[in-house]
């Protein structure tokens, strides 16, 4: 192992933007974190020469440094969300777009995505040698008496960006609320020809009446058992495990993960490139007193269809957006937590997690971006399996292991 495998750092650093951010990185991956939002614009392989960044970086992002004025930017933008909104970032408690609940209007995909997070401290971990740093927020709703806590950490050797998010409930009565992670990667590794699979084993397209409803090419309200076979809004079938280039649509898939499972994941494939972004986080058998394990993958294939702002340059344009994200989550499609909270259940399983009062939930995470060898993931991941320090990725054919702790025995004992 080389040496600088085996060190971890940590740095506070600005982004574009002059956005305060976090810069964590070892002998695999680079990642920065802002505070504003808990966006991940930037996540790389420090084994890749070319430096690809993994995370999407939209066009509409803004670079002026200008805080968010509804006034100014609403018209084109239609939120502070939309204008910070770059890569990977947690979604809670609302998982999609802003609405009225509980008599108050909740942003796009919760206060986690939206707002400016508290940084307390960051430091190395005597005993494992993991870099780390602790974010904070509270919930500006004195009705929804949230706060939140944050721990972004990478491991020496691991290629991977470890998160845990503990949500306490410091009111009287219990709420019930939606957890997720939407982490979205594009071009250049995202690339017409990349591999999707998830541990999902049963999916459906979201329900008529929401976003995807003038933008899709899938037939709403469908259910499938496999993303190679997801039925067309005109008749037929399409394999999505297939990305293809832009298409001109926008579409919307949830799969519910086997209750049984300790651990979920979801992964992307780059064949040419010979890299693998993988997802894993605590699974439905995970779900606790004190764990949140999340019920659901998505994928949402932006590759065309929103012919409007910020998608768009102008109303009625053409979508300038390429970019799939991997939502992981307990939600009801992205239909936000008003709606999950009238539909209890998508594909037999919750759509919310409940906080009681005076107590607290955390649910761990983990992104992962390496390369492997040969041909060996190039017709994509059909399973995974996990031991104490190695995630096994299963082909067609053969299987490459990565350095990693999917039980998050690190994470869990870190200082807080």
């Amino acid at each position: 192992m080389a040496l600088n495998e085996e060190k971890a750092m940590v740095s506070r650093v600005k982004d574009i933007g002059q956005r305060d951010a976090t810069f964590l990185e070892n002998g695999s991956v680079k990642v920065l974190i802002d505070d504003l939002g808990s966006m991940s614009p930037y996540f790389s392989s420090v084994l890749d020469k070319r430096q690809t960044n993994a995370h999407w970086l939209p066009y509409f992002r803004d670079a002026s440094g200008k805080p968010y004025d509804d006034a100014e930017h609403g018209a084109f933008w239609k939120s502070q969300h939309l204008y910070n909104m770059a890569g990977s970032f947690p979604c809670t408690p609302n998982f999609g777009a802003g609405h009225v609940v509980d008599n108050f209007t909740i942003p796009p995909n919760g206060w986690s995505a939206s707002s400016l997070w508290t940084f307390i401290k960051s430091g190395i971990d005597p005993q494992s040698g993991a870099a780390w740093s602790l974010t904070t927020l509270d919930s500006p709703e004195k009705s929804m008496p949230l706060s939140f806590k944050k721990i972004d950490a990478v491991i020496p050797s691991h290629p991977v960006h470890y998160t845990s998010l503990c949500i306490k409930n410091s009111g009287d009565k219990e709420i019930e609320i939606n957890a997720g992670f939407h982490n979205t990667v594009g071009s250049p590794f995202l690339q017409a020809g990349c591999k999707i699979s998830a541990a999902a084993d049963i999916w459906t397209t979201p329900a008529p009446g929401g976003e995807f409803d003038n933008t899709t090419n899938l037939a709403l309200g469908a259910e499938f058992v496999a993303i190679t076979r997801a039925p067309l809004n005109r008749g037929g079938k399409a394999d999505l495990s297939e990305v293809p280039g832009p298409i001109g649509f926008s579409d919307l898939v949830i799969g519910a993960i086997p209750t049984t499972d300790p651990v979920g994941w979801s992964s992307v494939v780059n064949p040419k490139l010979k890299f693998a972004y993988i997802c894993f986080f605590s699974g439905p058998a995970s779900n606790t007193k004190d764990e949140i394990g999340l019920y659901f993958n998505g994928f949402w294939m932006q590759y065309g269809g929103r012919r409007y702002t910020p998608w768009s340059p102008w109303e009625g344009g053409p979508d300038m957006c390429y970019c799939l994200g991997m939502e992981n989550s307990v939600s009801a499609y992205n239909y936000g937590l008003e709606y999950s909270r009238r539909h209890k259940t998508v594909l037999d399983s919750p759509t919310t997690v409940a906080i009681p009062g005076h107590s607290q939930k955390t649910f761990y995470y983990g992104a992962l971006f390496a390369p492997y060898e040969k041909n060996i993931l190039d017709s994509g991941i059909i399973g995974i399996s996990f031991e104490e320090s190695k995630l096994i990725c299963k082909s067609s054919t053969e299987s490459w292991a990565y350095n990693a702790d999917p039980s998050f025995k690190v994470l869990k004992h870190l200082p807080q």
